[in-house]
């Protein structure tokens, strides 16, 4: 399977692509811009609308849906960690655009880094991870 990943050029990754399950598509799209200060891409139409992260290349993509097989959103499900420059400056934004900070900032052992949890507006808890 990993030969055939690689002839189709696609890279061998742990973790391929995310979707987090929203009930307001545009409320979550506004949300996740303004947080992390990226736009997102619309793609689909009606219950296969969503919202697409930046990504490039082979790198892990994925998006904000609203069908998503019948999952719902959830702060005790499985976190998914968003890469951020700085996570003190998406802290700050959270509460304006209408999220909470579930865990602050923390520092990782082993100079790994920072991470962060957050509630967004449709009751997802997303991690938010970075080096500085």
């Amino acid at each position: 399977m990993q030969q055939q990943q690689q002839q189709l050029g696609h890279a061998v990754h742990a973790l391929h692509w995310f979707e987090i399950p929203v009930l307001d598509l545009d409320r979550a799209q506004g949300f996740y811009e303004t947080v992390l200060g990226l736009p997102l891409r619309r793609a689909g139409e009606g219950v296969h609308s969503m919202a697409l992260f930046p990504s490039e290349g082979d790198g892990v993509g994925g998006c904000l849906s609203v069908s998503c097989g019948g999952l719902a959103p959830t702060p005790t499900g499985t976190v998914v960690y968003l890469s951020t420059p700085s996570i003190d400056d998406v802290l700050s934004r959270v509460p304006t655009a209408g999220g909470r900070v579930a865990v602050a900032k923390t520092a990782l052992p082993d100079d790994w880094g920072y991470c962060a949890h957050i509630t967004d507006t449709e009751g997802n808890r997303v991690g938010l991870h970075s080096l500085g």
